[in-house]
């Protein structure tokens, strides 16, 4: 009877606790398949909400252009379809790989769609933003920052608070331990990220 209750409150504990690394998570691929993240320890990591139908979709072109240049070194780019910002990614599953792969050539993997934002949100994303928080737009997009603002405040997403995701195609670089979590907003390129990117896989 000892040992039932033990395991019990093991297993509560298992469910209770929160996740303390990104290796933790198991998420589904495109194809519907669980990858554990597990599977990428010792590999710089770039995480990011992607969308076909945004202004921002042809950084799909940089992404590609990075993972081809860094992924023999241990580069690894995890790209998660979302239709949370103005629907502008409607598609299925297969239209969104088939889209990726007639325009843009992607190569790097790619995920099942999920919500980053909300009661129906990834686990993954929640722990994305508990270790790496909005810290505000870059400078000199202000224009853009102020655009984002007012489409979620005329929609009532509410993601222009706190640490929400606040468009398509934010990313979050992880360091190849897992430790290290920096956070960039939707309008940093890919190309702005490549100088990090050299340092992390040093």
């Amino acid at each position: 009877m000892k040992k039932i209750i033990l395991c019990l409150l093991a297993m509560i504990m298992v469910q209770v606790l929160p996740a303390q690394s990104v290796y933790e998570f198991t998420v589904k691929d495109i194809k519907g398949n669980d990858v554990s993240l597990a599977e990428y320890k010792g590999k710089v990591l770039l995480i990011v909400n992607v969308a076909s139908k945004c202004g921002l979709t042809p950084q799909y072109e940089g992404l590609e252009a990075l993972y081809q240049k860094y992924k023999d070194q241990g580069l690894e780019i995890l790209a998660f379809p979302c239709n949370q910002f103005l629907e502008q990614e409607p598609g299925t599953n297969d239209e969104i790989l088939d889209f990726c792969s007639v325009n843009y050539n992607v190569t790097f993997p790619l995920f099942d769609k999920i919500d980053v934002n909300g009661k129906a949100e990834s686990p993954l994303y929640t722990f994305l933003k508990v270790k790496a928080p909005f810290k505000g737009y870059p400078e000199g997009y202000e224009a853009f920052a102020n655009q984002l603002t007012m489409i979620h405040q005329k929609t009532g997403s509410g993601f222009e608070k706190g640490n929400a995701i606040k468009w398509n195609f934010a990313k979050f670089l992880i360091s190849k331990d897992g430790q290290t979590i920096l956070r960039f907003e939707p309008m940093v390129s890919p190309e702005m990220l490549e100088s990090t990117i050299q340092e992390m896989l040093k």
